[in-house]
């Protein structure tokens, strides 16, 4: 069973944001994609600076089994990335709510949290992803 954090938002394509104040984000990957991505060695992050959409390709993660691409749950500017993960991706596997987050965020509109799934909501869209497969 995958963990989620009930303090996150989350986005269909398996990413997470935790607001840190009224317009900073953090973000990163749920439990359940990196149980299904496997051992990471490798993420692409984005660069500070960029601007972004929801749902426009933010980044990448590799595992030895599969590479998938990290989509912006939400629109902005990236003020920072986890420069840990360059060196120790895995950290994402062990960490994914924690030191394995990926992207901080400048949010241009908060009311786009408002399209995410609740914790709730997730783990019941991942229990039905479950069920089909």
């Amino acid at each position: 069973m995958s963990q989620v954090e009930d303090d996150l938002k989350y986005a269909d394509t398996h990413e997470w944001v935790r607001m840190d104040d009224e317009a900073i984000a953090t973000v990163g990957i749920s439990d359940h994609a990196q149980h299904l991505l496997g051992e990471l060695v490798y993420v692409e992050l984005p660069e500070v600076g960029d601007e972004i959409e929801a749902g426009e390709e933010a980044g990448v993660v590799e595992s030895v089994k599969a590479a998938s691409d990290v989509y912006a749950p939400v629109s902005g500017t990236i003020i920072e990335v986890n420069e840990l993960l360059e060196r120790t991706p895995e950290i994402v596997n062990s960490e994914p709510y924690g030191d394995g987050w990926l992207y901080r965020i400048r949010v241009n509109d908060t009311t786009e949290l408002d399209s995410l799934m609740t914790a709730e909501q997730y783990l019941a869209a991942v229990e039905e992803e479950e069920e089909a497969e």
